[in-house]
């Protein structure tokens, strides 16, 4: 399995992501279009298939791999009529384990013996608050 890491620009936290998020999904349905989660980039991942077969998007959030959304396709999409690529992801968001992520341009791949785990399967740490998750992933104690 293969997943992809991308830079959540402009989101100062988890929540914020999963309110613009649940905005972008209402306005959608206002619209009347398909209600679904889609982030427009450059690139089309030659390794289409292996992200398809369980893969996820890992979300970084100031400096943190923070949260991961399952992968659903991957769409060809024309911009100003260049060729690009839609990933469309799962509605979802599943909280990980903190970790540190220098910035990077664009999306990469991330082998899945890297991918942090999920908060839920690290024992009591499903409730805290999410500046605390980050302060003890700092100290290495999450």
């Amino acid at each position: 399995m293969l997943h992809l890491i991308k830079l959540c620009v402009g989101v100062d936290s988890l929540q914020e992501l999963a309110d613009w998020q649940k905005k972008r999904l209402k306005e959608k349905r206002a619209k009347g279009q398909k209600s679904e989660l889609i982030h427009i980039t450059r690139q089309m991942p030659k390794r289409a298939e292996e992200l398809l077969s369980g893969g996820s998007l890992y979300w970084v959030i100031k400096g943190q791999v923070m949260a991961r959304q399952t992968l659903l396709e991957l769409r060809e999409v024309t911009k100003n009529g260049v060729p690009h690529c839609g990933l469309v992801y799962d509605k979802v968001l599943v909280p990980v384990r903190p970790r540190p992520r220098r910035a990077f341009q664009g999306w990469r791949y991330l082998e899945a013996k890297e991918a942090p785990p999920d908060i839920a399967e690290i024992k009591g740490a499903k409730n805290l608050p999410e500046n605390l998750k980050r302060e003890l992933a700092a100290l290495g104690l999450l």
